[in-house]
């Protein structure tokens, strides 16, 4: 869709065509910007406040009378605590070296209680880098029509967005109308409002249009090169997280990484805990279960199951747990026995780690 803002034109002409619509009542002419001839979205020679009714623009959706009980979000203290316990915190991996102009090495000399010090900043620094991006629900499209004015109809080729640029406002508040060639008013929708207010408003690392690099084709080849993390940084910079293009990227993310067992990429990352979290809420956690196994994280292992049963608590699994008071490696022997969909071969790695876990504390 091809969207420009207003050409220059006379204060009357413009004030006309704003308020073709008996419904806009007041018009206050805010500034005045230089026309951009190459930009995708050129800035209003004149800003306006309409006075047009305002509706609270959010991604929650409306709360319901239901007395259902309330299931654990992702945002819950004990959530963030199991999750942020499975994502680990490998400092070599967290501060890997970044692309960068090469500069000769600096060497320090430490006593060993300024080692412990810096260590301990390193691993503050570290929980800041791993904190997760928020896991939203999708927000509800807008499609709500202000006026339809056919005296209008023809008038421009081209759609007039005007945009309130008021710096006290909330993004999500700010009132943005497009006025289409046709002659109707409407509430701008969320891509078009996206690209607006990253004209106004610049976000750092976000551009107006997104990279191509979301391209299908190339998501394929960022996937085949092990960029899983690199996508999910780029998508977290360019879209809202309740946006369907933000979902949609961690969501097919997710499903490559398990398709070929790559868990391992996002681990240490901030990532993990949200591709955790899609695994317990779509019931798959087999093959996440399984990789911690096989590398020795049984405890992590432990946790994912927990989760699974906080998130599930009517599933067998949960309640048979809750019945034998289970804890520990018997968590995921039950889960195995009654909810997974690759028991067989859980029960047969978690077989191996006991074994092995055996054989090293008899050798030592």
């Amino acid at each position: 869709m091809r969207t420009v803002m207003a050409a220059h034109r006379s204060c009357v002409a413009l004030w006309r065509y704003l308020i073709g619509s008996y419904g806009a009542k007041r018009v206050c002419i805010r500034s005045r910007t230089q026309l951009q001839p190459d930009a995708l979205l050129q800035p209003l020679p004149l800003l306006f406040e309409v006075g047009l009714p305002r509706r609270w623009l959010s991604s929650e959706a409306a709360k319901s009378g239901t007395s259902e009980i309330k299931k654990p979000t992702f945002m819950d203290e004990e959530v963030q605590s199991i999750l942020t316990k499975m994502t680990g915190l490998n400092l070599e991996k967290i501060f890997k070296p970044a692309v960068q102009e090469l500069k000769p090495r600096t060497y320090k000399l430490m006593t060993q209680a300024q080692l412990e010090e810096a260590t301990k900043r390193a691993v503050e620094a570290a929980k800041v880098r791993l904190k997760m991006p928020p896991v939203l629900e999708e927000r509800a499209p807008i499609n709500d029509v202000l006026a339809e004015d056919k005296i209008l109809e023809g008038v421009e080729t081209a759609k007039y967005v005007f945009t309130d640029i008021s710096y006290n406002i909330p993004h999500r508040e700010r009132f943005i109308v497009v006025r289409e060639p046709s002659g109707t008013l409407r509430k701008a929708s969320w891509e078009e409002r996206d690209r607006v207010i990253q004209v106004y408003f610049p976000k750092e690392g976000r551009r107006v249009l997104p990279p191509i690099i979301f391209k299908e084709e190339n998501l394929k080849t960022m996937y085949s090169q092990d960029q899983h993390a690199d996508v999910l940084n780029l998508c977290v910079a360019q879209f809202e997280p309740d946006s369907t293009e933000y979902i949609k990227v961690h969501h097919q993310t997710y499903e490559d990484i398990d398709k070929h067992g790559k868990y391992d990429l996002l681990r240490s990352t901030r990532h993990f805990g949200g591709m955790a979290w899609y695994f317990v809420n779509k019931k798959r956690i087999d093959g996440l279960l399984i990789d911690q196994l096989q590398r020795d994280l049984a405890d992590d292992a432990t946790s994912l199951v927990q989760l699974y049963h906080m998130l599930h608590p009517d599933g067998q699994s949960a309640q048979e747990a809750k019945e034998q008071a289970a804890e520990g490696i018997n968590l995921i022997k039950i889960f195995a026995k009654t909810e997974a969909q690759r028991g067989a071969y859980i029960e047969l790695t978690l077989q191996t780690y006991q074994d092995a876990f055996v054989g090293h504390s008899a050798a030592s």
